[in-house]
């Protein structure tokens, strides 16, 4: 079985560099992580400079015993455990940041498989409707000419023109799918929206031997926004004990010099001085509302990662679902109904050929043999579509699934 493992990668490489919601997310990842060192750091000491009790009728340094030039510097110390907890809370709004870009890697990841396999999926379809307008045409031709011999009927040749007629509408709607795809998949990649993409190579069902129970397990461990939801968790019990420390008061030291003029009665002699001052926490019920608001942060967290945990187990289960019937019937149509219809269409045109069968049986097998072609690609497509979106859920990648297959060594399916 031949895998479109040759461009893909290529383009998911490329989604993964170049994207703008994933550079935004970095930048904005990035902008937090650098929140986390000036959280945990002292403010800056406090320096002042004052001129001191000059009197104001003459605004001389030697006029009176009060008057100097000050100096005094202070540093505020908050009570212990503050600054630490101050860092433990800008450090997981950080991380919850950095598991937002992982996410958003994971999501521009999924959507650039998913539109990816769309695209796939119309390009397959457009050959086998331009393969089937040839068909129909030799058809259309051999039944004139049946006709014009007379051993064939005018309906027959108008019956086919009108089917041709529906494959070209069908045609011109899966042009404009091609186009609408096209453009999303330039849209994840940052490119001009008028880029093409030549047509996609071969693919076929990836080898998937995860189990759902084992799926839903890996999801709470590689899944980034299981890592986000608890760095939240985190944060709001850091800042319920920030709150808790915020009844403890914070100290300023400071200390200070005077210098005064020589001039003075008593020689001048400077001062000194040195001190404390301590914040007075009375305010407690500002205090309290801000223990309850982190504690109702921290039920909201547990909820909200209650509420992602059953939506992911949710999808799972639909798209996993989704990837069983698809991969059923994309080996029915592959193994019985497409070469069973081919066989049928050359039976029925031979036939025709000798005057056997009806034009009718011979246009019907043709259409037959299109639908099935068409069904094939479409279940193809939508098992890989369904493989992504489990990787997404699970927070797989291909390469972890490919090492899986090799280690488990299953037959081909």
């Amino acid at each position: 079985m031949v895998f479109a493992e040759t461009l893909l990668p290529e383009l998911v490489a490329e989604a993964l560099a170049r994207n703008p919601e994933i550079r935004a997310a970095e930048a904005r990842w990035r902008m937090f992580e650098h929140k986390v060192l000036p959280s945990r750091s002292l403010n800056d000491p406090q320096l002042t400079i004052a001129f001191s009790n000059y009197p104001v009728d003459s605004f001389n340094a030697d006029d009176t015993p009060m008057t100097g030039n000050d100096v005094k510097i202070a540093q505020k110390f908050p009570y212990p455990g503050k600054l630490g907890l101050k860092g433990e809370v800008a450090e997981t709004e950080a991380e919850w940041y950095r598991a937002a870009y992982e996410e958003t890697r994971l999501k521009v990841r999924f959507g650039l498989k998913d539109v990816y396999y769309r695209l796939f999926q119309q390009d397959k379809a457009i050959a086998i409707v331009e393969k089937n307008l040839r068909l129909l045409d030799d058809t259309i031709r051999l039944a004139e000419t049946r006709y014009e011999v007379g051993q064939g009927l005018q309906q027959d040749v108008l019956k086919a023109q009108v089917e041709r007629s529906k494959l070209m509408d069908s045609l011109f709607t899966l042009r404009q799918g091609r186009e609408e795809a096209l453009a999303a998949l330039n849209a994840i990649l940052d490119r001009p929206a008028g880029s093409s993409q030549s047509g996609l190579p071969e693919a076929g069902l990836t080898p998937f031997d995860f189990t759902l129970a084992g799926l839903q397990e890996q999801a709470e461990e590689s899944r980034p926004m299981f890592a986000a939801y608890r760095s939240l968790l985190e944060r709001f019990e850091a800042k319920e004990k920030l709150a808790r420390l915020d009844y403890k008061p914070d100290l300023t030291v400071f200390a200070g010099y005077r210098f005064r003029d020589d001039g003075l009665a008593d020689g001048g002699t400077d001062f000194a001085s040195a001190g404390v001052t301590i914040n007075l926490p009375i305010f407690g019920e500002k205090r309290s509302e801000a223990v309850a608001e982190a504690r109702a942060g921290s039920r909201m967290a547990r909820r909200q990662l209650e509420d992602f945990r059953g939506k992911v187990a949710a999808n799972l289960h639909s798209a996993f679902a989704r990837k069983e019937r698809s991969r059923d019937q994309a080996m029915l149509y592959k193994t019985g109904l497409v070469p069973q219809a081919s066989q049928a269409f050359q039976a029925s045109m031979s036939a025709y050929q000798v005057g056997k069968v009806d034009f009718l049986n011979v246009l019907n097998s043709l259409l037959g043999l299109y639908r099935y072609e068409i069904d094939y690609f479409r279940a193809v497509a939508e098992y890989q579509r369904s493989l992504a979106r489990i990787e997404y859920e699970a927070g797989l990648n291909r390469a972890r699934i490919q090492q899986s297959y090799q280690n488990n060594d299953p037959k081909e399916r």
